[in-house]
């Protein structure tokens, strides 16, 4: 039998409870600096190290995803057991360190393993993040706690543009550097260094979080006991038909995001001649307000929805974000002038962010708490393997391959985007149902 909150204590104070999502958040927006930083060194890194696209696109997607995916299980099950703010804190001081060391890589294979680290390291945040929030709010306040929290991407995103541009701007004018022992320093390397290594300080912060009670148990046990692996298998084959659509709808969802996240600054340059920081720049700022409106908006929705009780609120939220942008997102990298590219480009960057907060929460509902960090490991598995796997590299693939041309890279992202969208809206539909009957037995075993 599932342990009855109602015999724990009250859920901790909304003050103290949204300062921790703040600063869960903030870990966020960190980690998606340090993972994205590299967007924007696109050309000087091809320049001075003779880098394909297929190269760049496996730093930004394969290098990062191998550890980060397979590790994520484990880290989750931990999760699950252990203190989940110390995971998080050398989660913080491994990827911060690995993103400085990508300033003293000297060829492809050393920002290959460099990158690896990054995924090590962030691979520690998220499942136990989901699992904090989820036993600080009430279940009627989860999508609005939990959607803040997936924020942090979209500032993350928009900060790494803009402060990247103004740090690659500055890097320009500066010369390299030879230095004993560690040979040549390219000035673009040293915005690894001024990135990551003030993430080295960051777990001073974390100590204000303090661990909460857990609660939604399936046992009356101690706090930090978990269950079989087999029991889990068991779980996961009833509910499959609800975790296979989400996970895969989604994991296309953010193929979508990782592929413009690399391509969209280079893709600017190329067809429009801006400069590739300047790209940045807008998109960067475009992700910060449009994304961050997203998210939110589909975060007061689902609970808006929820409360009056609509049983498939999020899901079907999520689909018809999915669904709607579709066409404006598949032509805005064939529009003719780089204006009407941003502009078209606007509703897609609302609507496919909206998704990522309250799908988060939807999973935490059907999972009892042994099993959180677990699944959302499992999640995340699957949406960073399609999302940092297939976006990018699908693109630059299509790119070096089938078009065979750099200029072409607007017509790869407009194929890439189409049939990740498609196959994202379809997945989602096919769901619906599987996750209401999910929905139905977590309200038994509640």
């Amino acid at each position: 039998m599932l342990l009855s909150d109602d015999s724990l204590p009250d859920y901790p104070k909304p003050g103290y409870a949204w300062l921790v999502v703040a600063i869960l958040m903030a870990a966020y927006l960190l980690s998606f600096v340090d993972r994205i930083i590299l967007t924007l060194l696109v050309g000087p890194i091809q320049e001075d190290m003779g880098l394909s696209d297929t190269q760049i696109s496996l730093l930004h997607g394969l290098a990062f995803a191998l550890f980060y995916t397979l590790l994520g299980f484990p880290l989750g099950r931990m999760a699950d057991r252990y203190n989940r703010v110390r995971i998080i804190t050398w989660g913080v001081i491994i990827w911060s360190f690995m993103t400085a060391l990508c300033g003293v890589a000297k060829n492809f294979t050393h920002l290959f393993l460099a990158r690896v680290g990054v995924g090590i390291g962030e691979a520690a945040l998220s499942p136990a993040a989901y699992s904090l929030i989820t036993d600080y709010f009430p279940p009627d306040k989860r999508s609005k706690a939990l959607s803040v929290y997936v924020t942090g991407p979209s500032l993350g995103i928009g900060v790494a543009f803009v402060l990247g541009g103004i740090l690659v701007t500055a890097a320009d004018t500066l010369p390299d550097y030879d230095l004993p022992v560690l040979g040549r320093i390219y000035s673009w390397q040293l915005i690894f260094f001024m990135i990551g290594l003030p993430g080295l300080l960051f777990p001073l912060i974390l100590k204000l979080i303090k661990e909460p009670v857990r609660r939604g148990r399936l046992r009356k046990k101690e706090q930090n006991s978990s269950v079989p692996l087999a029991e889990l298998g068991r779980f996961l084959v009833l509910n499959k038909r609800a975790f296979v659509s989400v996970f895969f709808g989604i994991g296309c969802v953010v193929a979508i995001h990782q592929a413009l996240l690399l391509w969209i600054p280079t893709f600017f340059s190329r067809t429009y001649g801006m400069e590739a920081a300047d790209a940045g720049t807008i998109f960067g700022l475009l992700m910060m307000v449009a994304g961050i409106a997203g998210v939110f908006g589909a975060g007061w929705l689902a609970d808006f929805w929820s409360a009056k009780g609509k049983e498939n609120a999020i899901l079907t939220i999520i689909f018809w974000c999915i669904t709607i942008p579709i066409v404006p997102s598949v032509i805005a990298p064939l529009m003719p002038t780089a204006t009407a590219a941003f502009l078209v480009l606007l509703p897609g960057i609302v609507l496919f962010c909206a998704p990522m907060g309250i799908v988060v929460s939807a999973i935490q509902q059907i999972v009892p708490n042994e099993m959180r960090g677990q699944i959302s490991a499992l999640y995340l598995f699957t949406i960073n393997l399609l999302g940092l796997g297939l976006g990018p590299t699908s693109v630059a693939l299509l790119t070096d391959y089938y078009f065979q041309s750099q200029a072409d890279l607007r017509y790869s992202l407009a194929l890439a985007t189409a049939c990740c969208s498609i196959t994202a809206s379809i997945a989602i539909f096919v769901g619906i149902r599987g996750y209401r009957e999910s929905l139905q037995r977590a309200r038994q075993w509640e």
